[in-house]
């Protein structure tokens, strides 16, 4: 039984042979026949064509498809070369990051030449041999020597001496201002500290006429007193170091610019 199954089975297969290469042999001529005499197959139905109108249709068919239509919903599609170029290109209101654009310079270029330096940039300069000193004249009274406060009130501040007489009290006003909170000490012109550049001396000359006293290394002068380097003035409840700065040593006459 089972050997006739496999005999009919192989009948039906061997009949269904010649089906097949003649069902294929069929295909293949109305294929030839077809592209011979214009014959397309559209959909269900074939129709017959011109030649030229088989030309256009092949070349229709050899052509890739073309971009669907971008709606108002849908953006356009885009190559992924035009994809790139859009990445790269700087959007529009975008800060630009990174170094500046390199400038071009055309023509001969000076090495040698000097850097021109930015506005509000100075730079040191180097000092080479003896540098040229200009004094033309004093911006300002020049000092001679400094009264600094060693006791009372505004311990550590001091006041300048200058060339001439300089007269000492509480008020603003004074060549030489006490002018720190303490008010035993007269208003105007308690005392004179005199610098003299001739013979490069100091004098301390009290004011007689005034009833507060001043005092001198604790001494109570009645007359012009010559001050020494570090010698104590008292004056009121305030004590006064006396500092030089010109003297036998130094004198500004002696500078070469200043000497008529």
């Amino acid at each position: 039984m089972k050997d006739n199954k496999r005999a009919k089975t192989d009948e039906a297969a061997a009949g269904s042979m010649p089906s097949r290469i003649l069902g294929s042999l069929r295909e293949a001529l109305a294929a030839a026949g077809r592209d011979s005499t214009g014959e397309i197959t559209v959909g269900e139905r074939t129709e017959l064509l011109p030649r030229d109108g088989v030309d256009a249709a092949m070349s229709a068919a050899a052509m890739p498809p073309s971009r669907p239509k971008a709606t108002s919903d849908q953006p356009p599609a885009q190559s992924a070369a035009e994809a790139v170029r859009r990445a790269k290109a700087p959007q529009p209101g975008q800060d630009e990051v990174g170094d500046p654009t390199t400038r071009v310079v055309r023509g001969k270029v000076d090495v040698h030449a000097p850097e021109l330096p930015a506005a509000g940039d100075s730079k040191t300069q180097v000092v080479r041999g003896k540098p040229k000193i200009a004094r033309a004249g004093f911006d300002q009274d020049p000092v001679v020597g400094w009264l600094v406060v060693i006791g009372g009130p505004r311990l550590g501040a001091f006041r300048p001496i200058h060339e001439g007489n300089n007269a000492i009290g509480r008020n603003a006003g004074q060549r030489i201002p006490l002018d720190f909170g303490d008010t035993t000490i007269s208003a105007e012109e308690q005392a004179y500290i005199r610098y003299d550049s001739m013979d490069r001396s100091f004098l301390f000359v009290p004011n007689l006429s005034k009833t507060n006293v001043v005092s001198v290394n604790n001494k109570r002068p009645t007359a012009a007193v010559k001050l020494e380097a570090m010698d104590v003035i008292g004056m009121g409840r305030t004590q006064l170091a006396f500092v030089p700065f010109c003297g036998e040593e130094f004198d500004w006459s002696e500078l070469a610019e200043l000497k008529e």
